[in-house]
């Protein structure tokens, strides 16, 4: 008996996507990256993975944008696929975690209306013993400040598929020793089975994968020979990056209205602010790099129409529209790497310390080069507000 095809698109991680979807489970996945991900019509795919590394990168316990379509399923193979290619223990833990608690919220939905058919159509999918009785079980009575509480369940599962379930689950709770058995079959309420859903789901992420890294070196110089992709993967490694950043440097970097944080923008960005101001006109890729590092640090609308009007073709509702445009879809800002190829990278021109040596992480313990204008503007920001402290302290030790 086969399982709904709706079952299959709420949970893509089932056996049963080989049946449903037989065209994505027979294929490579460099064809996937061809002719799902590179596609100029899944731009809408593409936004969707980017927001959940964005939410996994958060340690969120939600995703906005998750819903039961059919992009669910192309969502959990571009997941997958990138999982791989990103190659990152603490990236996979987090992708891993959101992605099963997602799924656990499904689950729990279904239990709040004590609709148990799909939990029984995805254990059976999964090829585990479980049964329903009409008339529930009391399994356990217990004492909770003076009072006595029954605990009772329709549904028990085969002590064999209960370890399999429970397996890396640490708790005492979830050992069998500390379960009731009765011919074989473990008692089990729905919340609990869930939360042994879920542990599998988790581990769909965390298992490891036996290719060399020549073989993954060699897939990924094969997926990035499609555009769409490659900007894909480089987005959610700058995406880390600037996170990574985040923890190192816990400084906000954003703008304040009446403070004036210019003193710490990179010398790619102050160059294409003093052209704007000196009325030049800037190159549209530079419109582009100076609008999206603004849009990241929350630069006023208004304010960043207020740089643009000095340049001769400004048009106030056109230049409205696209500032407004590009805010609402949340591009981010062009790293290093890209800047440099668009040959606006300044910092030998400017004699930039930070941009051409870098920073020391300790941390991480080793020297490291700046990937990203708003992990300059991070550290430097540091750096000043560690400096006028040490200042302060040595005024005050003057003072006494």
């Amino acid at each position: 008996m086969e399982i709904s095809p709706e079952l299959v698109i709420r949970y893509p991680w089932l056996p049963s996507l080989s049946l449903y979807k037989s065209d994505l489970a027979s294929i490579d996945s460099i064809d996937f990256i061809k002719n799902i991900l590179s596609a100029e019509s899944n731009e809408l795919l593409r936004k969707r993975i980017y927001e959940f590394f964005k939410a996994a990168f958060d340690n969120l316990d939600h995703f906005s944008n998750h819903k039961i379509d059919d992009l669910n399923i192309y969502l959990y193979i571009s997941i997958q696929i990138l999982v791989y290619l990103l190659n990152n223990k603490r990236i996979t833990n987090r992708v891993a975690n959101l992605y099963s608690i997602i799924t656990f919220k499904d689950f729990q939905t279904d239990i709040e209306r004590k609709n148990y058919s799909n939990l029984f159509e995805i254990c059976r999918d999964l090829k585990y013993d479980l049964k329903y009785d009409k008339n529930p079980t009391v399994f356990r009575v217990k004492t909770i400040k003076g009072q006595k509480e029954k605990q009772s369940t329709n549904i028990s599962i085969h002590f064999t598929d209960f370890l399999k379930l429970a397996s890396k689950l640490r708790d005492d709770s979830r050992r069998l020793i500390n379960n009731p058995l009765k011919s074989g079959y473990v008692f089990i309420t729905p919340h609990t089975l869930t939360r042994l859903l879920q542990e599998y789901v988790r581990n769909k992420f965390l298992s490891n994968r036996d290719d060399s890294i020549k073989a993954l070196e060699k897939f990924k110089q094969n997926a990035f020979k499609f555009e769409k992709f490659k900007e894909l993967y480089e987005n959610i490694c700058t995406l880390w990056d600037l996170k990574k950043e985040e923890y190192e440097f816990p400084v906000d970097v954003v703008f304040k209205e009446g403070s004036d944080n210019s003193n710490i923008f990179p010398p790619c960005m102050r160059k294409i602010l003093s052209k704007a101001q000196e009325s030049q006109n800037l190159p549209h890729t530079e419109r582009l790099v100076i609008l999206f590092f603004l849009h990241a640090i929350e630069y006023p609308i208004d304010k960043i129409i207020q740089i643009f009007s000095s340049l001769p073709d400004f048009n106030k509702e056109k230049t409205r529209y696209q500032v407004e445009f590009a805010k609402k879809k949340g591009y981010i800002p062009h790293s290093c790497l890209t800047l440099k190829s668009l040959d606006l990278c300044i910092a030998k021109q400017e004699n930039d310390e930070l941009c051409l040596k870098g920073y020391y992480s300790i941390k991480r313990g080793e020297e490291r080069n700046i990937l990203h204008p708003l992990s300059y503007m991070r550290i430097k920001r540091y750096r000043l507000d560690k400096e006028q402290k040490r200042n302060k302290e040595q005024q005050l030790n003057k003072n006494e």
